[in-house]
Parts: C-alpha cells; structure tokens; sequence
C-alpha cells in the first residue's frame, strides 16, 4: 500500500473540512423546513465518507501515476476513475435504496467535493500567510 505524502493528506483535509462545513449548513436547511430527521444525518454521513474517501483515493493515484510512465500513468488513472465512479455509485444506490437513508441528504453531499475545490484557490493556506 502506497503512503500518501503531505500534499495528499493536506488537500483531503481541507476537503474533510469543508465538506462538514457543507454539511452543517444543509442541515440547517432541513430544520429550518422542518424536514430534519435521523435519515438526514445518516444519509449525510454516508453521502460524507463516500465524497471524503473518492477524493482521497484519487490523490493516492494522481501521487503513484506521476512516477510512471505517461501510458501507465494514463491507464492507471482512468481504471482508478472507473472504479471510483463505481463505489461512488454503489453507495448512493445504498443510500437511496435503505429506509435508513434521506435520499436527497445522500445524494447533495457528492457534490460538496466539487464546490471546496472550486474555493480552493480563493483560501490561502496558513503556510502562505505566515511566509509572507
């Protein structure tokens, strides 16, 4: 098993953190509709650990596929996705087939990844703002 380095662990942090943060708030959301039950933060957690493990998974990838070989490396990356996608989907038809499970609390946390990537440039790194 591949360790990851500090870049994998630092960036899946801020994933981790912002998901929760995420998650904070589309609770908020459900009780201020008053649509909030334990589904909802079950469907959340699951929907949470999915997004958080994905996003970890792919950088333990992107991190063995830059010392290969372009060719393997593009394999490499692609059957990573594949599969990834695959887990991703297994889950959410877990989450949304289980009584357990709010549908729409499993479903809108996949998505959360994306959004704290999409800020990322816009937060500075406590390391940026110290050298400075």
């Amino acid at each position: 098993m591949i360790k990851a380095d500090s870049a994998v662990k630092r960036e899946t942090k801020y994933i981790a953190y912002s998901c929760a943060i995420l998650s904070v708030l589309m609770q908020a959301v459900f009780v201020i509709l008053k649509r909030w039950d334990y589904t909802v933060i079950l469907g959340n957690l699951l929907s949470f650990a999915i997004a958080v493990l994905n996003f970890y998974f792919m950088g333990i990838t992107v991190q063995k596929a830059v010392s290969m070989e372009v060719n393997d490396a593009k394999k490499l990356m692609k059957s990573s996705q594949t599969l990834r996608n695959i887990g991703v989907f297994i889950g959410i038809v877990i989450g949304v087939v289980a009584p357990c499970f709010n549908t729409v609390a499993v479903i809108i946390p996949v998505f959360f990844p994306r959004i704290a990537v999409s800020f990322r440039p816009l937060i500075k790194d406590q390391k940026e703002v110290i050298d400075k």
